[in-house]
């Protein structure tokens, strides 16, 4: 018998999430010759998601003219590059510098969303695109070029916790004091820094996930 109440409860996906997940756009096809101007890759199989995005460079207009890519993981990982590769790629292809001010909320608009825990696909798929541009810029000696690391700032200086290390935890689902606690210890030491800890959850809540499929 057909469980259609399961079914609802198993695809959370908006109508582009699905379409982009058993349609998707640019992946790499086997036996297929793409030779890249720069190639990124961010995460790893073993742990979850692992996303590979290649690039070919228009130089004369300094536009992204073709992406291909290759993922292992789910559905909202999938979709995430596929959109993404699409988006670097439409009208002519985007500028660079353009591309490199993608951020994951971007992402998330085209597809109509993610379940909350689920938003970490978008970054990893933000993250690659960098990664491949960053490759790119070494290869053809455009070093001033190379964005600068983010920066970032001690939070729970006790366990040495930053706010990009609680950052990526709420992404990854410690979106609660205690479930951050576990995940990275912040604020299990002294304790001063609860307050703090606090506060960075509920703006990287309000960054990523307000709006979001619940």
């Amino acid at each position: 018998m057909h469980d259609t109440h399961n079914e609802k409860q198993r695809w959370l996906y908006s109508a582009t999430v699905k379409d982009h997940f058993f349609h998707p756009r640019n992946a790499i096809r086997e036996g297929e010759e793409f030779i890249p101007d720069g190639e990124g890759l961010v995460g790893s199989p073993a742990c979850g998601d692992e996303m590979k995005v290649m690039i070919q460079i228009d130089s004369d207009s300094d536009r992204i003219k073709a992406c291909r890519w290759s993922t292992f993981g789910c559905a909202s990982a999938i979709a995430s590059t596929s959109m993404l590769s699409v988006m670097i790629t439409e009208n002519e292809g985007m500028k660079i510098d353009d591309a490199l001010k993608l951020r994951p909320q971007h992402i998330l608009d085209r597809l109509g969303g993610l379940p909350d825990r689920k938003v970490h696909c978008s970054v990893l798929g933000d993250e690659a695109l960098r990664g491949a541009i960053t490759d790119y810029f070494k290869k053809t000696e455009q070093i001033n070029r190379i964005p600068a690391p983010p920066t970032t700032k001690i939070i729970c200086a006790c366990k040495q916790v930053t706010d990009a290390d609680i950052e990526d935890a709420v992404l990854e689902g410690a979106t609660t004091l205690d479930l951050m606690m576990k995940k990275t210890g912040a604020g299990t030491g002294c304790g001063t820094c609860i307050g703090d800890v606090e506060e960075l959850i509920e703006k990287t809540k309000e960054k990523y996930f307000s709006g979001n499929n619940e």
